[in-house]
């Protein structure tokens, strides 16, 4: 049988599940101490990169291709080439180069923002533990081939498909291929050549998570070939649509109707006033891509992609660009308290006997415990390994075998060797130690383990606890020598003592929470840490911390209970990873946009409910790989800029989106009706286009533009109501402004119809230019800042707007010279404009805080969290 290429998920005619694992090596060629360097960079070449299929979106050419793709572009294009063909081809070239430089400049603004994003996604790439040239080293997940040997243990996302060699208590979480929540027990060996994933017990596979253990595996199957990838878009598809997107998309309903019936409207009443065909439909169409913010895609790319680079460089890496907006939207955190409210440097602060006196063999026992297990790495084990004590030597140990942690044991097990007998040392949660134990190790030696016991143990964990001390107990087993030892050999233990350890409040975390609350976020906890230390924490760092829920009380609670509950409790302890996803669960049900911070393996699926999962550079893979946002230090102050940088993101969309719908509205409804009492059109389709192509070029700025302090101080909502009370409210005024325009120019300037059409060109696009700085902003227009760029371009393209009659080109668009005093009315009419403008903003927003206020009432508040309603100025 001849190998056949190892990138095909077929190894000769068998599935490699199925084939033995000496010949398996022998057919990847390679061997249990991996491929050398060389070899793994030719296979890299051959085989490609350890990635799914890559997506055609994300090149230059679909971008681009993109842009045409809405159908008011393509029905544009489509009435540009008819009226070409009926003898109007000098319209149709000027309608065609408007349109094309309106897709270029989406174009380019999105190519850049992905490109951003890109170099962004490099600084979070996965990393894989692989034998190379027979030793162990780090190399990107991307860079793994057929033929790799990886090492895997509790924490890390499976890279590539393929067997397993050797594994100890080795779990691995499939649900993201089968959907099963149990952890799935690996071991080496064979599995039947028609075996479904799920029956493959002795493969694991891309993307799935291993939840404790360790094992060294095969790669046979990497890149687009994998199992995972084979399903990555359903995958994909699982991602819940965000708040914001689902705004936008009602956004584009509430656009679409309103275009459809002003297009319908006008087209047909044109045909009505017997104006030609062609003109009609370019003029109502016109009409429709002048009402619609078609730089919207544009505009969010650019807004969100320069807030990713600002939150990078702020410490904040965004994986999900939708996740900004969320971020902007949050009300409520929920975090663990290690690294956040501590510092997250522990250390062992005491090394105790049962008696609570300090033991240099209680200090020996745990460097062999925590220096010798190969599983979940953990800062615990570390300040372990580093502390200060003297008559700890090691040297006399050879380690035999370990039990791994997990988080239903919630201890880890190693056994050591002496010249006598082999001693297993048993080190976790003092309660789960006891659990394993029979005897207790005093000063007078081994005594049955009794009640009297348990009671000594207990109130010296309470008190250390209540003092702030994180405390795990230590317990010993001797053993004659054998060679490998189970779970079934941690019993009749003797409990024997203390590890204390000490990780004191972060400093400022007080001021950083004080922060989060001027903001309009509260802080929940939730740990996996015992009452007594989570309550300590609190108090020190002024979260209140006298309602307090643990794991044992929320297991008691049904689902309803929880939901009325958990809104009243600031403090979750001895929490369990499930529990976690409930508390999440329940808090999003009562309404809050909720952001959870976690690092470990038992947070992912908090990760995943929460509406911002929010990790940390060193987190394991899992964790890293749930969350939306990464920070790359593990600082609640770093989250604060992120928040207020989500924020001025979600702000500067709004404003897109407020300045567009509140002018194109306006001018497009003036326009629809003057066009049905006009013995001529108020514009042409070409004038019309022009001027959309215009305005939209101050637009690109507004992700540079200034936010004014007071938008960053509560959480900001998509609200498609205020869209459109704001539209109508603006539009109005513009339309009353448009007929005064009318007026001047047919009672008083006796205007012709080309005349008629420049001014109104003209006073158009000053209003639309002159409405950017007024909505902008909440404050007096002259009291807020906009960026240099906002308006260098405003004021640019204003006196572009005012020249372009006199230019050399301007008779192409059907324009006409103006004389002076046609353009001071036009100046005196948008200075009036800004006036009326400016008194309808004061008066729009002092009716949205009173509707604000009356819906904040009528809701019931909790914590000192503010309603989530909040509009989007």
């Amino acid at each position: 049988m001849q190998p056949v290429s190892a990138s095909m998920g077929v190894v000769g005619e068998d599935p490699y599940w199925s084939i033995e694992t000496r010949e398996l090596l022998q057919r990847l060629t390679t061997s249990p101490s991996g491929l050398t360097v060389s070899e793994a960079a030719s296979r890299l070449a051959k085989f490609g990169r350890n990635t799914p299929a890559s997506r055609s979106g994300t090149s230059a050419l679909t971008l681009f291709v993109r842009q045409f793709r809405s159908p008011l572009v393509i029905i544009l294009i489509f009435a540009a080439i008819v009226s070409a063909f009926v003898g109007e081809g000098h319209e149709a070239m000027i309608i065609g180069a408007i349109v094309l430089a309106s897709c270029v400049l989406g174009f380019t603004q999105e190519y850049g923002a992905s490109r951003a994003m890109e170099a962004l996604k490099q600084r979070i790439s996965r990393k894989a533990i692989v034998l190379r040239d027979g030793a162990e080293c780090s190399v990107d997940a991307e860079d793994i081939v057929p033929g790799d040997v990886i090492r895997l243990w509790a924490g890390n996302l499976v890279p590539a498909d393929g067997v397993i060699l050797d594994a100890r208590d080795f779990n691995v979480s499939e649900a993201v291929l089968t959907g099963e929540t149990f952890p799935v027990v690996k071991a080496p060996g064979r599995s039947a050549p028609e075996a479904v994933v799920a029956q493959r017990t002795n493969a694991v596979f891309t993307g799935t998570s291993v939840r404790s253990g360790t094992a060294t595996v095969l790669v046979a199957v990497t890149g687009a070939r994998t199992e995972f990838a084979s399903i990555a878009a359903a995958l994909e598809r699982r991602i819940p649509e965000t708040e914001f997107a689902r705004g936008i998309r009602l956004f584009g309903y509430l656009m679409t109707e309103i275009m459809l019936a002003i297009v319908i409207m006008v087209f047909f009443a044109n045909l009505m006033l017997h104006r030609p065909l062609i003109e009609s439909l370019l003029f109502s169409l016109a009409l429709a891509v002048g009402l619609t913010p078609e730089l919207l895609p544009a505009v969010i790319s650019v807004t969100l992609s320069r807030g990713a680079r600002t939150m990078a460089a702020s410490g904040v890496i965004v994986r999900r660009l939708d996740a900004i907006e969320n971020l902007g939207s949050l009300d409520l955190l929920c975090t663990d308290k290690t690294g956040t409210l501590t510092e997250g440097v522990i250390h062992l602060d005491g090394w105790l006997d049962v008696d609570g006196n300090p033991s240099t063999d209680i200090l020996r026992w745990a460097r062999l415990n925590a220096t010798m297990q190969t599983g979940l790495r953990n800062p615990l084990d570390e300040a372990i390994a580093g502390a200060q004590g003297e008559g700890a030597t090691l040297t006399a140990f050879a380690k035999v075998d370990e039990i791994p942690y997990d988080f239903v044991r919630k201890r880890l097990s190693v056994v050591v060797r002496t010249s006598a007998e082999d001693v297993m040392i048993c080190k976790g949660a003092v309660q789960n130690v006891i659990e394993a134990c029979g005897f207790v190790r005093t000063a007078d030696g081994l005594e049955p383990l009794n009640d009297a016991h348990r009671a000594a143990i207990d109130e010296k964990f309470r008190r250390w606890s209540a003092d702030g001390y994180r405390v795990l107990g230590l317990a010993i087993r001797r053993f004659d020598n054998r060679i490998a030892f189970g779970r079934r050999d941690e019993t009749d233990l003797a409990f024997a003592g203390f590890l204390l350890f000490l990780d004191p409040p972060k400093k400022g975390v007080k001021e950083t929470l004080s922060e989060l609350a001027q903001r309009g976020i509260a802080v929940k906890v939730i740990s996996g840490d015992n009452r007594y230390v989570a309550a300590h924490l609190a108090e020190a760092v002024g979260l209140r911390h006298d309602r307090i829920m643990t794991g044992e009380d929320l297991s008691k609670l049904t689902k309803s209970a929880l939901f009325a509950r958990v809104q009243h409790t600031d403090l979750f302890a001895e929490i369990d990873p499930n529990q976690k996803e409930r508390i999440v669960q329940a808090l999003r049900s009562r309404g809050h946009v909720v952001g959870y911070l976690g690092d470990g393996i038992n947070d992912a699926p908090a990760l995943h409910e929460a509406d911002i999962g929010i990790s940390v550079d060193s987190a394991v893979d899992v964790a890293r790989e749930a969350a939306d946002i990464i920070l790359l230090r593990r600082d609640l102050g770093v989250l604060v800029r992120g928040v207020d940088d989500g924020r001025k993101t979600f702000a500067n969309t709004m404003k897109y989106i407020s300045i567009t719908t509140s002018a194109n509205f306006g001018n497009m409804i003036s326009m629809a009706v003057a066009s049905l009492f006009l013995p001529f059109l108020p514009l042409l389709a070409k004038q019309i286009l022009l001027n959309n192509f215009l305005s939209d070029v101050p637009s690109l700025a507004i992700a540079s533009d200034n936010v004014d302090a007071d938008q960053l101080r509560r959480p900001r909502r998509w609200d498609i109501r205020f869209v459109r009370r704001f539209m109508v409210s603006f539009g109005l005024v513009s339309s009353l402004f448009d007929f005064a325009t009318f007026a001047f120019l047919l009672l008083f300037a006796h205007a012709t119809a080309a005349t008629f059409q420049t001014a109104w060109f003209i006073e158009s696009l000053l209003t639309e230019l002159a409405i950017v700085l007024i909505v902008r902003t909440r404050k007096a227009f002259w009291a807020s800042r906009p960026s240099p760029l906002l308006a260098w371009l405003t004021l640019g393209v204003g006196v572009v707007a005012i020249i372009i009659p006199f230019a050399p080109f301007a008779a192409w668009f059907g324009f006409v010279p103006l004389p002076l005093p046609i353009l001071a009315g036009l100046i005196a009419i948008t200075v009036l404009y800004l006036a009326a403008s400016e008194v309808t903003k004061r008066w729009f927003f002092g009716q949205e805080n009173r509707r604000s206020q009356r819906h904040r009432a009528g809701h019931v508040a909790d914590t000192g969290n503010m309603s989530r309603s909040g509009h989007p100025y």
